[in-house]
This record gives structure tokens, sequence and C-alpha cells, in this order.
């Protein structure tokens, strides 16, 4: 197996270094160069071999050229793809003066309404660009100013057509009102009258059995104090007859002896529990003759 990295390399014997001819960079012949690059489609396109639509976004394995043509030394570039279908070559190349790619040959760019070729905007020059859009900022501004003061008016009549709309309210609610006091003829004033009369008139008659009622218990509180009080004379008068005058005992103050405890509480009480048994005769063993008296 050979080795990947070869450090002696093999020349064979008919070789002449002679025969090889170097040019120097600067004697080369210089032209387009040609790079390969992958890119996608800059916009649709139709094939003009085959009809074959070729949509914006597309990729391809192209070649890229670099031309001498030259936009404010801005470099343009050509680029060679081919047909998905035919196979046919189709060129395009840069446009940096619209920002945009122009379809050369090989393929048609298709129809967009925005890129209308006969319009202005793609036939004016930098200085009517620059124009036009200063005009169109200094409308944008003043329009924006003009809708907030149309804005601000807008709301300003809203406010005074509610203002408006309220005070119709109100008046309409007061004639109505008016109508309807006209119409009933004094009859709620005559109403309120009687409901005030009998108000005063149920006042008047609980104020009246109140005070009736604490002069019959402030009466009956002072018969039966009185004939508490009676009785109460007639008791003193009959004890006062009864009783015999007693002169209150004279308070001492000598010392009291208390009754000494016994030591042994428990002790004292067992011993006065329990009762000494009583004396019973001795038993004699025989013929049962005690009482016999012999000689």
């Amino acid at each position: 197996m050979s080795e990947r990295k070869v450090l002696s390399k093999y020349y064979p014997p008919e070789f002449d270094p002679s025969k090889i001819k170097r040019t120097p960079k600067s004697e080369r012949p210089t032209g387009p160069k040609l790079m390969p690059v992958r890119l996608m489609a800059p916009f649709s396109m139709k094939c003009t071999s085959c009809g074959e639509y070729i949509y914006k976004g597309r990729k391809f394995n192209a070649r890229k050229e670099t031309t001498d043509e030259k936009y404010l030394t801005i470099p343009i570039y050509r680029f060679y793809i081919r047909c998905t279908r035919c196979s046919s070559e189709i060129t395009f190349k840069t446009d940096p003066k619209n920002m945009d790619y122009a379809c050369e040959r090989g393929a048609k760019r298709n129809f967009e309404s925005w890129r209308d070729p006969e319009s202005t905007e793609l036939k004016e020059t930098d200085e009517e660009r620059l124009d036009r859009l200063e005009r169109e900022e200094a409308e944008e501004a003043e329009n924006a100013e003009r809708n907030a003061m149309e804005e601000l008016e807008q709301k300003m009549e809203d406010s005074k057509r509610e203002m408006q709309i309220a005070d119709a309210l109100d008046e309409i609610r007061t004639r109505n009102a008016r109508i309807e006091r006209g119409e009933r003829g004094n009859k709620e004033e005559e109403a309120l009258a009687l409901s005030r009369q009998q108000a005063d008139e149920q006042k008047a008659a609980q104020e009246l059995a109140d005070e009736e009622a604490a002069r019959k218990a402030f009466q009956q509180a002072n018969v039966d104090k009185a004939r508490l009080d009676e009785a109460i004379e007639l008791q003193g008068d009959v004890d006062a007859v009864e009783a015999k005058p007693t002169r209150p005992p004279v308070p001492t103050f000598e010392r009291v002896k208390k009754p000494k405890k016994p030591l042994v509480p428990v002790l004292a009480k067992k011993t006065a529990d329990v009762v000494p048994p009583l004396p019973t005769a001795p038993k004699t063993l025989g013929l049962g003759l005690g009482d016999y008296d012999s000689d």
C-alpha cells in the first residue's frame, strides 16, 4: 500500500525539465475570470428554447464572471445558468443602477406590474428621484399634521354634540315632570299632607299611651310601698312590746385556752372505738355436777 504523503517522487528516465515552459503572471493572458457559485434565481423567467418557467428562488450551480463594465466604480457581474428542462444556457447580469438584475439571453423575464419599463420611475434621473422622495416626505408630514388636526376637531365636535344631547334630555325630563304635576292637580301635595297628619296623630296617641302606663305603674308602686311601710310599723310595735331589753356582752381581751389535740389522732380514735369484751364463765367438763355439794 502506497503512502498518503509521499516524500520522494518518481521521475521517469526520459524526463527532461528543460521542456517545461513556465510563463510569469505578468505575461499570462488576462480575460474574464469564471468561478463556480451557488445562487438562487433573482426573478421569475421563461426559457426561450423550451418554454419552461423558472420561478424566483430556485437554486442553481452557476458560473460567475466579472465583466469590464462598471457603474460608479461598482463592478458588474454576469451569471451563467442552465435550464432545468432543456439545459440551454441562460445569462443575466447585475444592474446596480436600478438595484436589480437584467436578463441578457436564453430566457425572458416575466411581466411584473410594478416594473413597467414605460413608467416614469425607471426613466427618471437621480436628481428627479431625490426631488420626488423629498416631495413625498413633505406630503406625508403635512398629511399627518392635517390628520391630527382633523382628529382634534372631530373630538371637539363629538363633545359638543354629547353636551347638546344631554341638555335636550334634561329639558325633556323637566317638561314631562311639569306636565305630570299639572295633570294630577295638586293631588300629590294633598296626599303628602294627609300622610303627615296621620303620622302626627299616631305619634301623639303613642305618647298618651306611654304617659298613662307610666302613671299607673307609679300609682301601683306607691300603694305597694305604703302597705309595706304599714306592715313594718305594726310588726315593729309588736316586737317592742314582747321583747325585753338585754344588754350586749362586754368585750374582753382574755386568752382562751383551746383543748389540746392528741399526738396520734388515728390511734386515739381506734382506742375510743374499741369496746372491752364482757367476762364469760369458764366451761367445766364432766357430768354436770358442779352445783352438787358433797359432804
